[in-house]
């Protein structure tokens, strides 16, 4: 028989602990509304943000125009919109962890394998947090991100995470149960239902408060004993899945959990154990290799001129901005790889600041729990730092990144901006995002649109990278194509072709590639690569104009630089997106 794992008695709900007088009050007003926007999806109105947060609009503004300058949210109009670089927060705590670095891997392929979703979990007191997911591309698919928080109830990893709880824990569970009996508190999941008796589905597990406690409960020890849990449709009908733990080699308490998630129509509850269960602990057993085989973390770089940037910024912004608020939150950035816990004068210098300055940013953060104390009088990261802006930029795109930098461009130089890649077609590319400027004669690309590589600027840079990647891969094969590609007319400024020939000025060494009529008469384009982490080229960022309107010589001389400038922006957002995440192209 399972064994018997008996909560202690409900309690009445907690009360929330007081603020420490040492506490920044900004940085908790800030937290707020990073929160809020998180829970919203990511953009709200700044007049929601008052509400919601109850703070004066006043401090709403300036916490938005602080977040502003950290590049964490961008102010479209009346709303305030995540942006890709407040994910640095995130990918702090996931490097601290190191989980998704060295386990994501063994998640891929095993969600390729099975042809089904598999995610990577970790506890957060009585939730369950996502650090990885290998999803699959289906018409109904799992809509969990990395980052969201689920109660430890009504999924397949809880009742793991529960057989490792204290008496503080089943008591904050029930706390929080009898304050929120329909999760309101959860928005990454529907709100639970509660069927009048007699009805369909009524005292079904899952369904009715006191039932589902008696239910997790029973679940909890049975994954006690069996090493193993089911979720059977308890976030909504249809949705099963099953776990397994990850054991910590060092310590043999669960690490992470992996989850194996699936549809009825796929699999039942039962098929899931007989069928996938094995080949799950086939997975989770050499995951558990992986971390007792894996060497020490080397530490990277901390963050450098922190301290001096945020100084520099209320130079600048003077009263709108709040210095507080962003050296508080540079803090979390300090943590990282090989930085999983540091001390308070570690984090004072690896940021910058005063130590009176770190210390009471952490002694606010341990007051949120994004923080918690070690044994060694250090400090690490929890996984509630996932809550501050990342669940709803974790499936983000290239064109949702690109688009308001390609859209400032393109105020900025008044002409059309685009963003393309190349496609499975040989040869060809597809147009991902578009800006058209405001003229009565413009360019105009649908999105989707597709044209043969080389008749295009875009084309030419993508050909280029193309040939760049196999030259790398191959050891110099492809150097001579690259370079027949790229060498095209030489100089904007002098080697030109006549018109009725067209100009392909394609130049690879200066990052580059200029067209002249080559697809349509009185059409200039000039494009540059966007690369992503590896220093692969993805894409090519293209401004487009007419000929009347700017010479060769001054669509390198004006619309470059600052179209090169555009694309640095467009991949420092990419790389803060994709260090723990998969960012389509299209």
């Amino acid at each position: 028989m399972p064994a018997k794992t008996t909560p202690p008695p409900a309690r009445e709900t907690p009360t929330p602990s007081p603020v420490p007088e040492e506490a920044v009050t900004p940085l908790i007003r800030g937290i707020a509304v990073l929160t809020e926007l998180t829970a919203a999806g990511g953009t709200m109105s700044l007049s929601d943000l008052e509400r919601a947060t109850g703070l004066a609009r006043s401090t709403v503004d300036r916490i938005a125009a602080t977040l502003a300058r950290m590049g964490y949210v961008r102010l479209d109009g009346r709303d305030a919109v995540l942006a890709p670089p407040v994910m640095e927060l995130g990918n702090a705590y996931l490097a601290a962890l190191r989980l998704p670095a060295l386990l994501s891997a063994r998640a891929d392929a095993l969600a390729d394998d099975l042809d089904e979703s598999v995610s990577l979990a970790v506890a957060d007191r009585d939730g369950v947090r996502f650090i990885h997911q290998a999803t699959r591309r289906r018409a109904m698919s799992l809509s969990f991100r990395i980052g969201d928080l689920l109660p430890a109830e009504r999924t397949a990893p809880g009742p793991l995470f529960a057989t490792e709880w204290t008496d503080a824990d089943w008591n904050h569970w029930r706390a929080r149960r009898t304050t929120d009996p329909q999760d309101h508190g959860f928005p990454a999941i529907p709100p639970r239902h509660h069927p009048a008796p007699n009805q369909p589905g009524a005292n079904q597990p899952g369904e009715g408060c006191d039932d589902d406690t008696t239910d997790f409960v029973r679940r909890t020890a049975k994954a006690k004993a069996e090493h193993w849990a089911l979720d059977d449709q308890l976030i909504e009908p249809g949705l099963v899945a099953v776990s397994a733990p990850v054991r910590d080699p060092l310590t043999s308490r669960i690490a992470c959990v992996a989850s194996v998630v699936s549809h009825t129509s796929r699999h039942t509850a039962a098929d899931l154990r007989t069928t996938l269960l094995p080949r799950l602990r086939t997975a989770v057993a050499a995951m558990e290799e992986d971390l007792r085989q894996a060497p020490p973390a080397e530490p990277g770089p901390p963050p450098a001129g922190l301290a001096l940037w945020t100084g520099a910024s209320k130079q600048e912004l003077g009263r709108e901005f709040v210095e507080s608020l962003a050296r508080g939150l540079t803090v979390l950035t300090a943590f990282g790889t090989g930085r999983a816990a540091l001390t308070l004068t570690e984090v004072a210098k690896a940021t910058g600041l005063a130590r009176a300055t770190a210390r009471r940013s952490l002694i606010t953060y341990d007051h949120l729990g994004l923080v918690t104390p070690t044994a060694d009088r250090a400090f690490a990261l929890t996984p509630r730092v996932l809550s501050l802006g990342f669940p709803p930029l974790s499936r983000t795109s290239l064109p949702r990144i690109a688009t308001p930098h390609m859209t400032a461009l393109t105020d900025l130089l008044h002409e059309s901006t685009s963003l393309a890649v190349l496609t499975d077609t040989p040869d060809h590319i597809q147009y991902t995002a578009h800006v058209p400027a405001r003229h009565v004669m413009s360019v105009h690309l649908t999105v989707g649109t597709r044209l043969p590589a080389n008749g295009t600027s875009a084309g030419t840079v993508l050909l280029a990278g193309r040939a760049e990647a196999s030259e790398r891969t191959e050891g110099g094969a492809g150097r001579a194509e690259a370079s027949e590609r790229t060498e095209g007319a030489g100089r904007a400024e002098g080697d030109r072709r006549t018109r009725a020939e067209g100009t392909n000025a394609a130049r690879s060494e200066a990052g580059y590639a200029l067209m002249d009529e080559e697809l349509e008469e009185g059409l200039r384009t000039i494009a540059v690569p966007i690369r992503d982490r590896n220093g692969r080229t993805v894409a090519a960022l293209t401004a487009a104009t007419h000929a009347a309107r700017r010479t060769l010589e001054e669509c390198v001389q004006d619309i470059l630089p600052a179209l090169t400038t555009t694309a640095s922006h467009i991949e420092t957002d990419l790389h803060v997106a994709s260090r723990f995440t998969h960012v389509p192209l299209t």
